[in-house]
């Protein structure tokens, strides 16, 4: 299985290390034929990750963001099966070597930072990756650095686009590293 290579401007393929658009920040889109791809590229993306840090997915019903975070727990070798914490908010979901810990929330039904910190996790977030589906303009302040992800669906088709702002940190270096 491959992932779809990164787009630029007009849909031309561009290395993973070259910024698409200097005005975005060092945003990179990215294509994912199928749901296979998404979550394979989230098993790509745990490898980037460490403790601490915050992933905020955002993009509409159906767009991947479950698939990716599955991904990612798969890369972290975190227990259990990963399915979207719609109506519990949030899962931990714990290691299963020594590894790092994975915290996902689904901030769609929660309306402010406040209830996002009334959650009262059983994990310390600095020593678990966190990944907040619906998170934007909820969950910013919960880290200094961030990686956000912006998932589209084509209509009619399983291909997703995911466009990943770094916000700080070193969030732009990372991903220049993701080759």
């Amino acid at each position: 299985m491959t992932l779809g290579p990164m787009r630029g401007p007009g849909g031309a393929p561009v290395h993973p290390r070259v910024p698409i658009d200097a005005d975005t920040l060092g945003a990179r889109t990215i294509t994912l034929p199928t749901a296979d791809d998404t979550r394979a590229f989230g098993r790509r993306l745990a490898g980037l990750l460490r403790p601490g840090d915050l992933v905020v997915l955002s993009g509409p019903l159906g767009a991947g963001k479950t698939a990716l975070v599955q991904g990612i727990g798969a890369g972290l070798g975190v227990r259990g099966s990963i399915v979207s914490p719609t109506f519990v908010i949030a899962r931990v979901h714990r290691p299963a070597t020594g590894g790092i810990a994975l915290v996902h929330v689904d901030a769609y039904r929660l309306g402010s930072l406040d209830e996002v910190d009334d959650l009262d996790l059983d994990v310390d977030t600095a020593s678990a990756v966190t990944a907040v589906e619906w998170g934007t303009g909820l969950v910013e302040q919960l880290a200094d650095a961030r990686l956000e992800i912006e998932l589209a669906r084509a209509d009619e088709s399983e291909e997703r686009t995911a466009t990943l702002r770094p916000h700080g940190g070193d969030w732009a270096e990372r991903l220049d590293g993701m080759g």
